[in-house]
């Protein structure tokens, strides 16, 4: 278990040098890289640290940095973990910035936060993550991403691509994006994102993540109202567009894996880079076989839309104990 240290005079700068931020850190079971994340945002205004009920250490952890902890306790539907804290939160600055407990800043990030919410041409900013895999930086292989996680308070919120979802597809927004009111830029300088540290957890994960990407394609072109597959939008958009063109076309996994390792050259990254393309192949595949699946008991059962075999399947799988995902 991560050992806990009791928070120290540097932890608490002066009010009148901390940045007026709110900062929102959604966590589950994190004691391995909340200290990490903590650490760096040491000088933001507030802190809070919203759990899903962990069983580490995590809330000891973030209280010891002055973090405040709130638990969020998923029922199903939509808001999920971090528009809820949005909504939810007496958030106290006109700033928020929404950041995951495997993220860290730099100080390069933290001087340039300082900058950008002065600029009042702004309202919301995208932030790179520089990713890192099984303990080596990925430079390659398309795995560096860009998140909309700095707006002002009220001027952005989390698009809803799917407003009946269940507790098998995660408690926390997967590929739902912000979306601000307003005119917005980019921070130059990235986030660190240690991605994974165990590869069962990630495993996991995303085994949620496919039941609800799985539903959000069958949904259709409702699932991305507000956000719609652009190549000429943002990254996001662009990402949507080419994963809606994947999706559909025999072998697109295998295409997809080609196109991360050779073409935008993971294979530089050595083994890490392997492992991380391969499972964002068969990631690919999960959310295809998912979708084969919810089809195919269409069909023969007849009585329900394919969107809600998806739900059922899932939540069939999740009645049967964590064994069932081990």
């Amino acid at each position: 278990m991560q050992s806990l240290k009791e928070p120290t005079e540097a932890r608490s700068p002066s009010p009148a040098l901390l940045l007026p931020v709110s900062v929102v850190v959604a966590a589950r079971n994190e004691e391995r890289n909340l200290p990490r994340c903590l650490e760096s945002l040491q000088g933001m205004g507030e802190v809070y640290v919203v759990d899903s009920q962990s069983s580490d250490a995590t809330v000891e952890i973030a209280r010891s940095y002055g973090a405040t902890v709130v638990q969020f306790h998923y029922q199903g539907g939509w808001p999920k973990k971090r528009q809820w804290a949005l909504d939810s939160l007496p958030l106290a600055h006109d700033w928020v910035f929404l950041v995951d407990a495997d993220e860290a800043l730099t100080p390069e990030v933290m001087e340039e936060i300082k900058a950008a919410i002065r600029d009042q041409r702004y309202d919301g900013y995208y932030v790179g993550l520089q990713m890192y895999f099984l303990g080596r930086r990925l430079r390659h292989g398309d795995a560096g991403f860009y998140k909309l996680s700095l707006f002002r308070r009220g001027k952005g919120h989390f698009e809803c691509r799917l407003k009946n979802q269940d507790t098998s597809m995660c408690d926390m927004e997967v590929h739902e994006h912000v979306v601000v009111d307003g005119k917005v830029s980019k921070l130059r300088n990235p986030l660190l994102h240690h991605n994974v540290d165990s590869l069962s957890r990630y495993i996991r994960k995303h085994d949620e993540y496919s039941n609800w990407e799985a539903r959000v394609w069958l949904s259709g072109e409702q699932s991305y109202a507000e956000l719609p597959p652009s190549v000429a939008g943002s990254q996001a958009q662009r990402r949507r567009w080419l994963k809606r063109k994947l999706y559909f076309v025999p072998g697109s996994p295998l295409l997809f894996f080609i196109y991360k390792y050779l073409v935008r050259l993971g294979f530089l990254d050595g083994v890490a880079g392997l492992v991380y393309c391969t499972l964002q192949a068969v990631q690919m595949f999960h959310v295809k076989a998912k979708m084969f699946e919810a089809r195919n008991r269409a069909t023969t059962e007849g009585s329900a839309s394919v969107e809600t075999l998806v739900a059922d399947s899932a939540a069939r799988d999740v009645s049967r104990g964590p064994e069932w995902h081990a």
